[in-house]
């Protein structure tokens, strides 16, 4: 049964298959078997202090067979969703499909199994491939230099922060304020909060851009920096981007660039051409990384020449002979921002990534995923609201006001989708757009999975007018329900507790 037939049953139609439990538990089950103790046996008090004990004891976990928890987690990743199952439309979380020839370079012995603390002269092949990375990250981005440590996007707006404090300090003007629009991405206001400044938001105009009027008035002789994602949230390209870095430029700040949003611009547009001071790379976003679940990440930092004496120590520089080391001479460095050098499996990743698209393929990526999320802006615009219509690049924004008046919310439409079979796309995000769903399908995604997407899309919209009571109690083709995400949320159940029987135990969260 295709992906509409079956998301047309409705919840009176539907005969909900009750999930095996995890509560199997049955005294003497066990799925392993231990060899002959072959030392003396030491009592528990004798090796852990009574006051590290845990309490409770672990007598009442469950006791299961090997197959009963094989089965289990197999029986859970069936049930999971991932983009090697179809499209996933997060905005702004760039979720394209991973390649499996990175998996595979990063999984090599050389990579995989180098320890950190190996010495500079047996460690070689890692730091030649990571200041390679570097260097092409540099050219990609207009660059002069830059850092691998920060281990994700935020990480990384951190660690530029850090870099804009002791730059202004050097100068002798520490300064007080940061400018963020209020199309920027989440963690920007919060990054800059973290290392003092006062967050000022600078307001969108009608096309939701940055309004340069706004800008000129927010900026004074006390602005450090000003925080811009380029394209925005709203998957809009600041085309007054030159007079807004001149704006800043002018009274001595610098310019923030998030580049998360890289994906739009590889091979046509560089930061650094625009006169952006410094920014960060999601590399497990534009250069391709599993990142479901919230991890692993790395948020590289590159910044211009006037700023390379800040970025943090060590930095890998390559000698006279062409061998590279580790550089601790650096008095101005912000310091460590990180334990070793970063997620180099990550980083590893992303080299592999822009080795085998090159300079041309990395083109193309930009140029596909632009095309994609206007395809699908054109199919839908008719009916989704786009509040901020115009090109769009990456991801288009669109939003749940027309539906709302039959009682339909995004978080609806969003549930509804799952029984298409669809990943939702990212809700109620950029802030400005009253029930927003941001869509971005990348480069990976060809024109039969997006014409299936509009074909649901439009469904949802036919169902919302019709029956509108559907999409409120969906999904209805999933193993678990619609959850009550407020109390999930306010009352979280953080940790397995058995029950008094310790026979079963409550699987509740």
């Amino acid at each position: 049964m295709n992906r509409a037939s079956r998301a047309k049953t409705t919840p009176a139609h539907i005969v909900r298959e009750e999930p095996l439990l995890f509560e199997r538990s049955r005294p003497g089950r066990k799925a392993y078997v231990l060899p002959a103790l072959d030392v003396p046996e030491t009592p528990l008090e004798d090796l852990i202090d009574e006051r590290w004990q845990r309490q409770d004891n672990l007598a009442g976990l469950p006791e299961l067979s090997e197959v009963d928890v094989v089965r289990h987690f197999t029986r859970l990743s069936s049930w999971n969703y991932g983009v090697d199952a179809g499209l996933y439309p997060l905005g702004s979380c760039t979720m394209k499909y991973n390649p499996k020839i990175n998996e595979l370079v990063a999984r090599f012995e050389g990579f995989a199994e180098h320890h950190p603390y190996t010495p500079e002269e047996l460690s070689q092949g890692s730091l030649e491939a990571l200041k390679q990375l570097e260097e092409l990250l540099c050219e990609i981005t207009g660059m002069a230099a830059g850092t691998l440590q920060p281990a994700a996007g935020a990480h990384g707006e951190l660690t530029g922060m850090m870099i804009i404090r002791a730059c202004h300090e050097a100068r002798g003007d520490p300064r007080r304020k940061v400018l963020v629009p209020d199309s920027a991405h989440g963690t920007n206001p919060a990054s800059a909060a973290l290392c003092g400044y006062e967050v000022v938001t600078v307001k969108s105009n009608e096309r939701g851009l940055t309004d340069l009027d706004a800008l000129r008035r927010a900026t004074d002789e006390h602005v450090a920096a000003l925080m811009l994602t380029n394209p925005n949230t709203l998957g809009l390209f600041e085309e007054n981007i030159l007079e807004i870095v001149a704006i800043i430029h002018e009274v001595g700040g610098l310019v923030y660039m998030d580049g998360a949003n890289m994906n739009a611009l590889l091979g046509v547009t560089r930061p650094g051409d625009m006169g952006v001071d410094l920014l960060h790379l999601n590399i497990h976003k534009t250069f391709s990384t599993p990142h479901g679940g919230g991890g692993p990440g790395a948020g590289p930092l590159m910044v211009t020449e006037a700023l390379e004496p800040f970025l943090p120590l060590p930095r890998i520089v390559r000698g006279d002979d062409g061998r590279c080391h580790l550089d601790f001479d650096r008095p101005q460095s912000i310091g460590r921002v990180r334990a070793f050098y970063g997620h180099v499996g990550v980083l590893i990743r992303g080299l592999a990534y822009i080795l085998s698209n090159g300079a041309e393929g990395l083109r193309a990526i930009a140029e596909a995923a632009v095309l994609n999320a206007n395809y699908l802006a054109h199919r839908l615009r008719d009916v989704y609201e786009i509040t901020y219509d115009g090109p769009c690049l990456h991801e288009v924004v669109f939003s749940s006001r027309r539906q709302e008046k039959y009682g339909v919310k995004n978080v609806d439409i969003a549930k509804r989708l799952i029984d298409y079979g669809f990943h939702p796309p990212t809700m109620s995000f950029p802030l400005i757009v009253p029930g927003a769903l941001m869509v971005e399908p990348t480069e990976s995604v060809d024109r039969e999975e997006l014409d299936a997407f509009v074909t649901a899309m439009k469904e949802i919209d036919r169902e919302a007018r019709e029956h509108p009571e559907v999409l409120k109690t969906a999904p209805h083709l999933t193993h678990i329900g619609r959850l009550d995400e407020v109390t999930a949320a306010r009352k979280p159940v953080l940790r397995w507790q058995p029950t008094a029987s310790g026979e079963k135990a409550s699987s509740e969260g």
